[in-house]
């Protein structure tokens, strides 16, 4: 049967009480259509996952799952492997690797991908996709499905992907508010970002109320590393520098490959150097193993580098953006300092 809005678990108020949202009712109709007419639904996420991205889709699978849909889920990484800090997230059963992802879905959703190349190898998928649904929160997101459900204010995909568990009929257990829990945690930095409204608090609470392990999910998320993390950080710090306003550092393939450190350990890395007071924009350049340069930014608020970043193929929020790079890391940081000046 197709799911009503007004037919979810808790009643029209369960919706209705999650605070605003961007996305119009009638498009929040036409999604909840689309999922119930699909036998076969494939969610992906955008590569090198981290806990929003991950974690809202393997949450939205518990639940189609639970409707009798077939539910595959992915990610476009050429080494398919879900990061380590990861790993406790309930619901990988769902996860299969790119090779094995519909050909051509008859339903695709996309949880926390900005733009179409952020899918990698499941590009040619969404491309033959008959229906491709979108949920994101990033600005810098122009829409690249046949529904959109982009909210630029929530505070993390999270937070829409809560909604539309709620109006698929489903509701909130211990697995599926693990999962979001670890993408509304990270997405506003322990709540601590100025996207940390009294309705992200108030979903905190509810999630919270499943039994969820707060302490674990913490532990997992930020207080685990392997010793060699400490080694690359110790590298890329004893590298910064310091600009007029600016901080910015690198990580190379041969620093991680001398300790057999996975590219997705770094997400961290920005995270320390952005402490740099005199620094209004933090850089941390990391090579991934195929030779190109993520570059992830951060801005304490008067720079925007979501507009920095764009202009470099890249997006994300006016606080934390980032875009793929490739040559000398002199040269792209030249590229860089030329947008920030326009800035």
């Amino acid at each position: 049967m197709t799911p009503d809005v007004r037919d979810r678990t808790g009643g029209p108020s369960q919706v209705d009480g999650l605070g605003g949202c961007a996305v119009p009712e009638p498009v929040w109709d036409r999604a909840l259509r689309l999922i119930g007419r699909a036998d076969e639904v494939a969610l992906a996420c955008h590569v090198t996952p981290d806990a929003d991205a991950l974690g809202s889709m393997l949450a939205v699978g518990f639940v189609l799952r639970s409707m009798g849909k077939r539910v595959a889920a992915s990610f476009g990484d050429r080494h398919f492997v879900v990061p380590r800090l990861l790993r406790f997230l309930p619901g990988q059963d769902l996860l299969v690797p790119p090779s094995e992802f519909p050909a051509a879905p008859e339903l695709m959703i996309t949880f926390d991908t900005s733009t179409f190349e952020r899918l990698g190898l499941l590009r040619e998928n969404i491309e033959r996709a008959r229906e491709v649904i979108v949920v994101d929160h990033h600005p810098s997101n122009e829409g690249f499905g046949t529904l959109d459900l982009i909210d630029p204010a929530a505070a993390a995909t999270a937070v829409l992907a809560e909604q539309l568990v709620y109006r698929l009929g489903g509701s909130l257990d211990r697995d599926i508010a693990t999962c979001l829990y670890a993408g509304l945690v990270t997405d506003t930095g322990s709540f601590k970002y100025s996207s940390t409204t009294p309705s992200v608090h108030q979903m905190a609470a509810r999630l919270v109320a499943t039994g969820l392990h707060t302490e674990e999910i913490a532990r997992e998320l930020w207080d685990k590393s392997p010793f060699g993390y400490l080694k690359v950080l110790s590298a890329a710090l004893d590298r910064a520098v310091l600009e007029e306003g600016l901080v910015w550092t690198y990580v190379t393939r041969v620093d991680r490959a001398a300790y057999g450190l996975a590219y997705s350990e770094l997400e961290g890395v920005i995270d320390v150097v952005r402490r740099a007071g005199e620094a209004e924009v933090a850089v941390v350049l990391k090579e991934d193993d195929q030779g190109a340069w993520q570059v992830s930014t951060r801005s304490k608020g008067a720079v925007d580098v979501a507009a920095v970043c764009a202009a470099l193929g890249g997006g994300g929020h006016r606080k934390a953006a980032g875009f793929t790079a490739y040559g000398t890391v002199d040269e792209i940081m030249a590229r860089f300092r030329e947008e920030l000046g326009k800035a």
